[in-house]
């Protein structure tokens, strides 16, 4: 069993974002700007938008946090967005989800300007991703993917199967694991809450992406010998022995399953520093045009 170190990987790639980063700024261009909206005060929210800002400042580049309180209407979110939209020094942004009730997610993504969505979730992007043109990928299912890249993991023609349907991970990951490039290439299942067999389906694949929210609901009665385990689940359990009183637990139950494995994700260390480096990489591919030529 080998495990995929993400935290590894995604400091290699932010060295070399960082050194495309001071060509630029010596060529005479300016550092790429990311831009974060936070609404209210959730913990994982801060939690990852802290990490987000750490990131810009380890690739060299200017960070912006905009926060509102729970009760911001969504005509001040929207026009919010509409001056992110405006603001030239702006290369891309995201607005952290989950947002209050009282706003609609969708309409505050489809407001955003699809060439400075570095979340990849604006339809535009989304369906270009579907069919394998020119996009900000979702930072999450490009993490995944990069992972399996820099690990030389053979995806080609293998089993995929995909636990869980989100729009923010299930369903990008699936079509990217089905897409004809490498990694890619796969026989992918997208299993959700109404799929039955759901461990035979399971037991039969080569590669198991666990995207439910579920801690440990991947045991080792479902997994095959020598199978590929990528876990994208960090919830928030109860730990008395935590200073934070709690830990991340991933939707595999890691311990036992591992040495079943060829390669397993830990969590936290696995997906989460990936899904970071990710957004970095769209907001480099935003300032340099690269993705949305000008």
């Amino acid at each position: 069993m080998e495990l995929i170190d993400g935290k590894k990987v995604s400091d290699e790639i932010k060295q070399e974002i960082a050194v495309k980063v001071e060509q630029i700024v010596a060529a005479g261009g300016r550092r790429p700007h990311l831009a974060a909206v936070l609404v209210g005060h959730d913990g994982g929210s801060e939690t990852y938008v802290a990490h987000k800002v750490k990131a810009c400042g380890q690739c060299g580049f200017e960070s912006t946090l905009i926060r509102f309180e729970d009760d911001v209407t969504e005509e001040e979110l929207l026009a919010t967005v509409a001056k992110l939209n405006a603001d030239p020094n702006i290369d891309g942004y995201i607005v952290q989800l989950p947002l209050p009730r009282h706003i609609s997610e969708q309409r505050i993504i489809e407001a955003i300007d699809y060439r400075k969505d570095v979340d990849g979730f604006h339809p535009i992007n989304v369906g270009r991703m579907s069919i394998g043109l020119p996009c900000f990928l979702s930072a999450t299912p490009a993490g995944i993917i990069e992972l399996l890249a820099r690990y030389d993991i053979d995806t080609k023609g293998k089993r995929c199967v995909v636990l869980g349907r989100s729009n923010i991970v299930g369903k990008p990951v699936a079509m990217l694991m089905m897409q004809k490039h490498n990694p890619g290439d796969a026989t992918v299942t997208v299993c959700h809450s109404a799929t039955k067999d759901l461990k035979e389906i399971v037991r039969e694949a080569d590669i198991i992406i666990a995207a439910l929210g579920s801690p440990g609901f991947v045991t080792a009665d479902m997994v095959k010998p020598g199978a590929v385990i990528i876990d994208v689940g960090t919830t928030r359990v109860p730990d008395a022995t935590r200073k934070s009183g709690f830990r991340l637990c991933g939707d595999v139950d890691f311990d036992n399953v591992a040495p079943m494995c060829s390669y397993i994700t830990p969590v936290p260390g696995g997906v989460g520093p990936m899904t970071i480096v990710s957004l970095m990489r769209n907001t480099l591919a935003a300032a340099d045009h690269s993705v949305y030529p000008l």
